[in-house]
């Protein structure tokens, strides 16, 4: 299958679309955990409202065989949401966009894993690129500290579990549309949420609704939605780096609307990332290593990616 021409474009997208995830968390009058609960409960109704709206005979229950993969991946979704909310409040904003961020490097490695091949030169480049840019920027932007070591542990944690929501939700799309996906996912998601979302301090209804409307709009109906129409489009290596977009964006709409002052080492790691995203996308950096093929003995023939035929 071709891919889509505008797959990755939409991905970054779809990530950048996450940056403002932290402030809005912040933002929001209810707990943490509830704020993550009302993102999947806003969105469900949208997202199968659009699942329906392309494509008018799409079931509201997924197909049988899907279904597992759907729960599990819901479940993984959730694990992330709790542990990443309940970060946020235990670390700043920095710490908490580039440390849940460190999934950019998760996924691509279990890719390779699964492949067992090692990346390609240009592939490799662009990882330690984006490990160096990533380096600079949480260098600058990031603050290390025992008191924020618990919020730091929180945010990886969510790393985890939102690398394991990707391969998960990679294998339950099958034949489903990106929102047809999604929205059992979030439904999911937000069921397993449910609970502790009651049980959680903090107050679970809000009374200024913006914050979560926007949480769920931009967040999970058009980034997560994105990212899920573009992520079986793409190898690991460019949905990890292409991950990478949020902390980059989050810097530089950090200095343009809020004046925060970008200094000349954050500014390179910025340039330095978004090299490492530009250059993932090169064709040199998705060619798998070229296999020699040693001749079968009595003069079989090698079909190309097959076994030997005598």
């Amino acid at each position: 299958m071709k891919t889509p021409r505008f797959a990755f474009p939409l991905f970054l997208t779809g990530s950048a679309m996450l940056s403002a995830g932290p402030l809005l968390v912040r933002l929001a009058d209810v707990g943490v955990v509830q704020s993550a609960f009302w993102r999947l409960a806003l969105a469900v109704p949208l997202l199968y409202g659009l699942a329906r709206l392309r494509d008018r005979q799409a079931p509201l229950l997924p197909p049988r065989q899907s279904l597992p993969w759907l729960l599990l991946a819901g479940f993984f979704f959730a694990a992330d949401l709790v542990a990443w909310h309940l970060g946020i409040g235990y670390t700043v904003l920095a710490n908490a966009t580039i440390i849940a961020n460190s999934a950019a490097f998760l996924f691509p490695i279990w890719g390779y894993f699964v492949m067992r091949r090692w990346p390609t030169p240009m592939a490799a480049l662009s990882l330690v690129m984006a490990a160096i840019g990533i380096a600079l920027l949480m260098g600058q932007s990031a603050s290390l500290s025992a008191d924020h070591l618990l919020g730091d542990l929180l945010c990886f944690v969510a790393a985890v579990f939102y690398t394991a929501y990707l391969v998960v939700i990679d294998r339950a799309r099958g034949g489903l549309s990106a929102m047809a996906t999604l929205a059992p996912v979030t439904l999911a998601g937000a069921l397993f949420m449910l609970p502790l979302a009651l049980l959680a301090p903090g107050a679970f209804w809000p009374r200024d609704w913006v914050p979560v409307v926007l949480l769920a709009l931009g967040s999970q109906v058009i980034g997560q939605g994105l990212i899920v129409y573009a992520l079986p489009h793409l190898p690991p290596l460019a949905s990890g780096i292409g991950l990478l977009i949020q902390p980059a964006f989050a810097a530089v709409f950090g200095y343009v609307w809020f004046a925060e002052i970008l200094t000349p080492v954050a500014a390179t790691g910025v340039a330095i990332l978004f090299a490492a995203i530009i250059l993932v996308r090169r064709p040199s950096a998705a060619r798998p290593p070229v296999e020699k093929r040693v001749p079968p003995a009595g003069g079989g023939v090698t079909p190309p990616g097959g076994t030997p035929s005598v």
